[in-house]
C-alpha cells in the first residue's frame, strides 16, 4: 500500500537526541514479535511501563536490542556490552501527572519523542503519542527501527563518538554523522533480526519498505545545517545509513567519520531553494532535463562501447502504450526510440504529490533503458530492472558531484527515494517487470550514485 508523507522535524530540546512528527496513513503491516519464539517480554525492567500492548512491543524490541550488542559488542569493540544504567523508561504524554523521566522538567516534554540522554544514560519513549501512531501508520517494525537507533546513541556513549563528543568537538562529530551512525547500527540489528537470529523479533526483508518509509518521514528540512542540534539528514542520507548498517554490519558503522561520509544533506542549497523547495514546475522539469539525460548517457553509452541516438521525448495523453508491458507514466518505446510520458494525468499527479525530481527520476530511468538498448543490452529480466534504476541513480550521482543546479536543487534526492520506495515504475524493464521491494530499488539508486553507470551493468 502506498504511504503518503508529510515529513516534519520538530526542533529537538537541548538534552533529548530525537524529537519527531509522525504523518502518514496506516499501512495495515504485520507484527514482528514471533510468538513461536516466546512472544512478548516483559515489562518488568521498563519504568513507569502501564504494562500494556504498547510497552510490551517496546520491551521486546529493546530486550532484543540488548541481545545483538551482548553479541555484536564485544566483536566490533573489543569490550563486553554495558546495559544503560539509568535503564529506560515509558511516559505517558496523554496524562499529566505521570511522572517525568530524567532529563526532562515534565512528561509533556517527551510528547512525540524517544529519546536517549548521555547525562543519566537513560532512554525514554512516549506510549502515548508515539509509539502507538508508527505502530498504526508503519508497523511494528517502524517501533523497532526508532528504539534501536536510540540504543545506537547509547552504543555511541560508551565507544567516544555520541552526542557527548558533538558538543565537545562538533567539527569532528557534526549532528548529522551522529545520526547517520545511529541509523547505521539500526539496521545492523536490523538484518540480524531478518537473519532469524533474534530471540523474539521476526521480519522479512519484504516488510522493510514501510519501516524505511518511517525513518525518512524524519528527515530534515531543506536549508538544514549539518551541524544543527536537530539534524538527521536529508532521506537519502538516512536511508544510505540504515542500508549500509543492514548490508555491512555494525563494524562499518563504527568507522563512520567526516573523512568518509559525505552527506547529501545540505547539497548546495540556496535561500531561494529553501523557500521554494527547489521545485520546477512540470513543464520546466521536462524541458530542462533532457538536455543532461542526453549528455550524460551519450557519454556513458561511448564508454560502453556503443553509439547514442537521443530518444525523442513526447507527450501523450494517458500511460504509454509501446510495444510489450506497461512501463507505467514514462516509458521508452525501444520500435521507435522515443521516450513517451503522461502529460495529461499520472506523471503530472507524481510531480505534483511528491516533487520535480520524481519526474526526473523516471526520466532517468527511461533513459537508462534506451542506454541499454544503444550498449546491446537486454531490455527485459533482473539484470535489465536493477540496471534501469541504477543508471538513475548515476546520472543523479553526477550533478550531485557537479553541482550542477540546471538540473538538480536541495530536496531532490529525498523526491528520488520517495519515488522509489512508493512506486516501482523506475525499475520497470521493457515488458513492465520491475523489482518488487523498494527497499532494493533505493540500494540500486544508491549503487548508480556512489559508483557510476560502470556499476550499472552497461558495460
Amino acid at each position: 500500500m502506498r504511504v503518503r508523507l508529510i515529513p516534519v522535524l520538530m526542533a529537538v530540546a537541548a538534552l533529548l537526541a530525537c524529537t519527531v512528527t509522525v504523518p502518514g496513513t496506516p499501512t495495515g503491516q504485520g507484527g514482528v514479535v514471533a510468538p513461536d519464539k516466546g512472544g512478548a517480554a516483559d515489562t518488568s525492567f521498563v519504568q513507569n511501563t502501564d504494562g500494556g500492548e504498547i510497552d510490551q512491543l517496546a520491551a521486546t524490541v529493546v530486550d532484543d536490542v540488548r541481545a545483538y550488542w551482548t553479541e555484536k559488542f564485544p566483536e566490533t569493540f573489543d569490550a563486553e556490552f554495558e546495559d544503560l544504567s539509568g535503564g529506560y523508561y515509558s511516559v505517558d504524554t496523554a496524562d499529566a501527572s505521570s511522572p517525568k523521566p530524567p532529563c526532562t522538567d515534565n512528561a509533556a516534554q517527551v510528547e512525540g519523542n524517544a529519546f536517549y540522554c548521555p547525562t543519566a544514560d537513560v532512554i525514554a519513549w512516549d506510549r502515548a503519542a508515539l509509539l502507538p501512531v508508527l505502530k498504526e501508520r508503519f508497523g511494528e517494525a517502524a517501533v523497532m527501527l526508532v528504539l534501536a537507533h536510540e540504543i545506537g546513541h547509547a552504543v555511541q556513549a560508551r565507544t567516544g563518538a555520541g552526542i557527548s563528543q558533538r558538543r565537545a568537538d562538533p567539527g569532528r562529530f557534526p549532528t548529522i554523522l551522529i545520526e547517520a551512525m545511529a541509523d547505521c547500527y539500526a539496521g545492523s540489528f536490523v538484518r540480524w533480526v531478518v537473519d532469524g537470529k533474534a530471540p523474539r523479533l521476526r521480519i522479512e526483508q519484504r516488510r522493510l519498505d514501510s519501516a524505511l518509509e518511517s525513518l525518512i518521514t524524519f528527515r530534515d528540512p531543506i536549508g538544514t545545517d549539518q551541524t544543527d542540534g536537530g539534524a538527521h539528514g536529508d532521506a537519502f542520507d538516512r536511508a544510505s545509513a540504515f542500508q549500509d548498517g543492514y548490508d555491512s554490519g555494525a563494524k562499518l558503522c563504527s568507522g563512520m567519520t567526516v573523512d568518509n561520509r559525505r552527506f547529501t544533506l545540505t547539497g548546495f542549497s540556496t535561500a531561494a531553494d529553501a523557500q521554494s523547495g527547489g521545485n520546477l514546475r512540470f513543464d520546466q522539469i521536462i524541458e530542462s532535463i533532457t538536455p543532461g539525460l542526453d549528455a550524460y548517457f551519450s557519454g556513458a553509452v561511448a564508454a560502453a562501447g556503443g553509439t547514442w541516438t537521443a530518444p525523442r521525448a513526447r507527450p501523450v495523453s494517458g500511460d504509454p502504450a509501446c510495444e510489450g508491458g506497461r512501463q507505467g507514466p514514462v516509458a521508452f518505446c525501444a520500435g521507435d526510440g522515443t521516450v513517451e510520458f503522461d502529460d495529461a494525468e499520472g506523471l503530472p499527479a507524481l510531480h505534483k504529490d511528491i516533487g520535480d525530481y520524481a519526474t526526473g527520476t523516471l526520466l532517468a530511468s527511461r533513459y537508462g533503458l534506451a542506454a541499454r538498448a544503444a550498449a546491446g543490452k537486454p531490455l527485459t529480466g533482473p539484470e535489465a530492472q536493477g540496471s534501469v534504476v541504477c543508471l538513475a541513480g548515476a546520472f543523479t550521482g553526477s550533478l550531485f558531484a557537479a553541482e550542477d543546479t540546471r538540473y538538480l536543487s536541495p530536496g531532490d534526492l529525498d523526491e528520488a527515494v520517495q519515488v522509489l520506495l512508493d512506486f516501482d515504475y523506475a525499475a520497470r524493464d521493457g515488458q513492465g517487470g520491475a523489482l518488487a521491494s523498494g527497499f532494493d530499488r533505493v540500494a540500486r539508486f544508491r549503487t548508480g550514485f556512489t559508483d557510476g553507470a560502470r556499476a550499472c551493468g552497461l558495460g
